[in-house]
């Protein structure tokens, strides 16, 4: 059976009218909060070489890329998948004199070769800011307490956000609770499947209370106080305890210390976002390596599909004016300077209501319809 020329490929899709509306008004809103808080706008190209942005940081895949050879250069190229290594590149080479902390956010569509089983898309729009430069407990404040503010300016309520440490395992396993080499995958594996009987079989016992330490973050934490590693834990309970602290009252927080998926390239912190009416995640973030220029960053990343399903940002009603043959131009470029739409007609038989407008200019004036 052939396809039809005009089918889409899987995982890729169509903003029709007024979901194209929908996402230019949240992304305004997002970027515009950035900018509000001295994040300046960067637009890196859609391609670039592949070894380039691999080797910037830590669990970029390029098996997960669209790849292709370049006629000019005959290097392999990529489509990028994800922004926040291009900004890193931005700011380890065209930006690396600029002072520091360097605040930086972006948005742009983003592909990857085959979608996963939690999220059939291909192509995404992502949304995102980092702050380079530094990792401390400042820094990831800020970051944390930007994208609340984001998804606040979108509309979104209801807003949680679960806090993880992603190299808690490389940590202890290398001081107060040690593991074979061989081990360490083992043990992150059944701390990610939540499963205490093969962890403990991983020769993981001393990490089962890691399992528990996991929930809303009051509660969270003081189970986490309460492991007993030698004080190895001591600095990162604080930290997360003030960070904790600039949210109190805008969002709901968790804790699951020992969550790697979708950290792979984040450093001692880590953050999920999630919203009413949001079924999926709305971003993650966290502290990551600049590889290159070896430079501290923090910041993260939100999704467009996800934020607009739960954003409540009001469709603004836009007067609609229908301009007949002949009409008056200079009256007509004269109401779209004051922020009126017009729909101009192609002939004398054109109806204005079925084409969405509420007013008909006459002359120079404007009546009703």
């Amino acid at each position: 059976m052939s396809i039809p020329d005009d089918l889409l490929p899987e995982g890729l899709a169509d903003a029709l009218p007024a979901e194209a509306a929908a996402i230019s008004r949240a992304m305004r809103a997002v970027l515009d909060a950035m900018d509000a808080e001295g994040y300046e706008r960067v637009r890196p190209p859609l391609i670039e070489f592949e070894a380039a942005m691999a080797r910037r940081m830590d669990g970029v895949s390029p098996r997960r890329m669209i790849r292709f050879t370049d006629p000019a250069s005959l290097r392999t190229m990529a489509v990028r998948s994800d922004m926040t290594v291009q900004v890193g590149r931005i700011a380890a080479t065209a930006l690396a004199s600029a002072p520091r902390p360097l605040r930086l956010c972006y948005a742009g569509e983003v592909a990857v070769i085959a979608a996963d089983q939690l999220d059939p898309a291909r192509q995404r729009l992502q949304l995102g800011a980092e702050l380079i430069g530094s990792d401390s407990v400042a820094a990831a404040s800020e970051a944390v307490e930007l994208a609340v503010t984001a998804l606040e300016a979108a509309g979104l309520t209801g807003i949680a956000v679960d806090f993880t440490l992603p190299d808690l395992i490389a940590a202890l396993a290398a001081g107060p609770l040690p593991l074979g080499p061989d081990q360490v995958a083992a043990v992150r594996h059944e701390l990610d499947m939540k499963d205490a009987a093969a962890l403990e079989a991983a020769g993981g016992g001393a990490y089962l209370p890691l399992l528990y330490a996991a929930g809303p973050f009051e509660e969270a934490i003081e189970r986490l106080a309460a492991i007993d590693a030698g004080g190895a834990l001591a600095g990162r309970i604080a930290a997360l305890r003030q960070i904790a602290e600039t949210l109190a009252g805008r969002a709901r927080i968790m804790l699951d210390p020992t969550e790697r998926h979708g950290f792979e390239y984040q450093s001692w912190f880590g953050f999920t976002l999630l919203a009413e009416g949001a079924r999926g995640t709305l971003g993650r973030g966290g502290s990551y390596v600049i590889h290159g220029s070896e430079e501290p960053a923090v910041g993260f990343s939100l999704y467009m599909a996800p934020l607009l399903e739960a954003a409540r940002l009001p469709e603004p009603r836009r007067n609609a004016l229908f301009l007949p043959p002949g009409h008056d131009r200079a009256a007509a470029r004269r109401f779209r300077a004051e922020g009126w739409r017009t729909i101009a007609a192609l002939s004398e038989d054109a109806d204005p209501r079925a084409q969405g407008c509420t007013h008909r200019l006459d002359g120079e004036a404007v009546s009703p319809l």
